[in-house]
């Protein structure tokens, strides 16, 4: 007994720091590598697969685990130190940080807040009609912000939504199907026939101790009471109910727990569809925009750092790429999680008519017109925050929209301006841009009173500061892209790559579709366990070399997997926004795993049905281009 409790003990210290042991034996088991290989491919493998150990298992932090290139490379003799510390900096991290500027403005002034209670608010308090309200807010924030701020943002408006629901329910559970307006029809007649006998004993059971079983003997004279008569003047036929017996009264949306926070089943499984909804409309979304999220950012900066003659991914390529997708997964989406916990019955919970609005819809309504009203009118930052947003937009779709000459044609020099020119620009521009009116009004309304407040009476105070940026910029984000770039340009300088390329040339004989399909499901089921950027991170080379070796084009396998790698859905530590929602409490890890199947499942497929169809077209994807094969050349030199 006394050696198991020892034993026990020591598993548990060992188990307590397995993190610290993994950081140490990881690096000493994998040096017989680059020691008993001393050549570039080994030294460099060896620094890759002990990044990939670390980022995989996150036994220190991301950032940290980036950092690990930056001296190793130098001291395997890889990279020079000065040429490891250039891949930390690149395009795509400034066109973060401008965008990050315009992020911060926005959930400043609470544009955002603003904008997803208007759309829920045209989308209307139906079940259905309410979940799809706030997919639609939260794919088109998470377009522009990053998912994780996104979903901390409208979580708490759905949860407001969803407490009134529950406080309703609680309040008056029996009148949940009781509409606004009476029905006209002959069948809600004979629904609400016997109303009269069966509210005694609908209130006795809501009143008695147990939930299924209540004696109804202590009220003699209620149950003497004449009955009412039925619609042709007959009695209705109850059957007998003797003293001192106990009538069991089903009540089939009452959950089994006896101490549940939810007044019936069908409000729990309402908060399980909208909690999961708002998450997986923020990967949607992300995948819009090349700024969306940082796989794809990770993505383009890796694509045109391998290919420079790659003139083809730009903002307004990817978004015309992209936004069929989400469309496309955001009504799946919407379908499979509607049937999933509210029923096929669209008709009873997506309905747009007033007439049958139930009390606590009506309610819910209500609580977000209110929280719409305490916002007030629309604010002087707000507008100039507003205009700044469709301003950068249209800067980044008109600069080189590929069937006509963009803006960037009107300078002399080409290739000297790029997406992150306009964000770095604008977000410069609202650290100068004063936040109070400029010109003198007759009255000051309570949006330009409230940002007076806000500002300190300094009337020069501009529309962000230093620390605004800085509460929102992912410093974490910027240094782990970097090593992915480090890691990147290890591999090509050192021949990995083609090595790589040359062991994957029995896959030849695969068809394109094929390939595309492995890497996809691949990298879809990596990320549920790993995190989204690192997982792209290494996997990004290798099918880069792998698409040279089989002469497809590199963004048939590139442009897939960097979408599937956003779908780890099925767990809570598959994303932030996954790990939000689930720390509200409304839905298990069962209940992620079962919808988040489903979703990733149809992500694939459509992802799958765009490389196929109009990703053709936009990419000439049946070609092997003139620039992979310039760098396949120099790779191999």
């Amino acid at each position: 007994m006394w050696l198991k409790s020892d034993r026990m003990d020591v598993l548990g210290k060992v188990w307590t720091a397995r993190k610290l042991i993994l950081v140490v034996l990881i690096p000493l088991s994998l040096l017989p590598l680059p020691l008993i290989h001393p050549t570039s491919e080994a030294s460099c493998a060896y620094v890759l697969i002990v990044t990939a150990v670390y980022w995989v298992s996150e036994a220190v932090p991301l950032g940290a685990a980036a950092l690990v290139p930056a001296f190793l490379y130098p001291l395997f003799g890889v990279l020079k130190s000065s040429e490891v510390a250039a891949e930390y900096c690149k395009d795509t991290t400034l066109l973060l940080i401008g965008v990050i500027c315009l992020a911060a403005s926005i959930e400043k002034w609470n544009l955002h807040k603003r904008i997803a209670l208007r759309m829920v608010m045209i989308a209307g308090a139906k079940p259905g009609m309410l979940v799809l309200g706030f997919m639609c807010c939260t794919v088109f924030l998470s377009m522009w912000l990053s998912n994780t701020s996104t979903t901390a943002m409208v979580m708490p408006i759905a949860e407001a939504v969803l407490q009134q629901l529950i406080s309703t329910g609680v309040a008056d559970a029996q009148e949940d199907s009781d509409t606004i307006e009476a029905p006209d029809d002959d069948s809600d007649k004979e629904e609400n026939l016997d109303k009269n006998q069966l509210e005694l004993l609908y209130r006795r059971q809501s009143s008695c101790g147990k939930q299924e079983l209540c004696t109804l003997s202590e009220e003699p004279d209620r149950l003497t009471q004449k009955p009412s008569q039925g619609p042709n003047g007959h009695l209705p036929q109850l059957p007998f109910l003797p003293s001192q017996t106990a009538v069991s009264i089903p009540e089939p949306q009452r959950p089994a727990k006896k101490n549940s926070p939810y007044p019936t089943k069908r409000d729990h499984m309402i908060c399980k569809c909208l909690s999961l909804s708002i998450t997986y409309a923020a990967t949607i979304g992300g995948l819009i925009t090349i700024t969306g999220t940082s796989t794809n950012l990770i993505f383009a900066e890796q694509f045109n750092s391998r290919y420079p003659e790659a003139k083809v991914i730009n903002f307004g390529t990817w978004f015309i790429f992209s936004l069929p997708i989400s469309i496309i997964m955001l009504v799946l989406t919407w379908v499979w999680l509607h049937c999933l916990f509210l029923g096929c019955n669209f008709r009873e919970t997506c309905s747009l008519s007033k007439k049958r609005k139930t009390r606590r819809e009506e309610m819910s309504e209500r609580r977000i017109q209110e929280e719409y009203m305490k916002l007030g009118p629309i604010s002087y930052p707000e507008v100039v925050t507003g205009i700044f947003f469709i301003l950068m937009t249209l800067l980044w779709f008109t600069r080189e929209p590929g069937f006509v000459p963009g803006w960037t044609s009107l300078f002399e020099k080409k290739g000297y301006r790029t997406d992150a020119t306009v964000s770095v620009l604008l977000g410069f521009l609202l650290f100068l841009i004063p936040a109070r009116r400029p010109w003198p009004l007759a009255s000051t309304d309570k949006a330009d009173e409230s940002s007076v407040k806000q500002q300190d009476s300094d009337p020069l105070a501009p529309m962000i500061t230093w620390k605004d940026f800085q509460k929102l910029m992912p410093w974490e984000i910027v240094i782990l892209v970097g090593g992915g770039y480090a890691l990147a340009a290890g591999c090509k300088v050192s021949g990995l790559s083609v090595w790589i390329g040359r062991q994957l040339e029995p896959m030849s004989g695969l068809p394109p579709w094929a390939v595309t399909l492995l890497a996809c499901l691949l990298v879809s089921t990596v990320t549920e366990f790993a995190s989204n950027p690192a997982t792209l991170t290494v996997f990004l080379p290798i099918l880069s070399t792998l698409s040279e070796t089989l002469k497809i084009n590199p963004l048939h396998t590139l442009i897939p997997s960097t979408m599937c790698v956003s779908f780890g859905v099925m767990l809570p530590v598959g994303n932030p926004p996954n790990a939000i929602v689930f720390s509200y409490g409304h839905v298990q890890i069962s209940d992620m795993v079962k919808a988040g199947f489903g979703v990733n499942l149809i992500g694939v497929l459509v992802v799958m049905l765009a490389i196929m169809t109009w990703g053709v077209p936009l990419f000439q994807l049946t070609e092997f281009p003139v620039w992979a094969i310039t760098s396949n050349v120099t790779n191999s030199l």
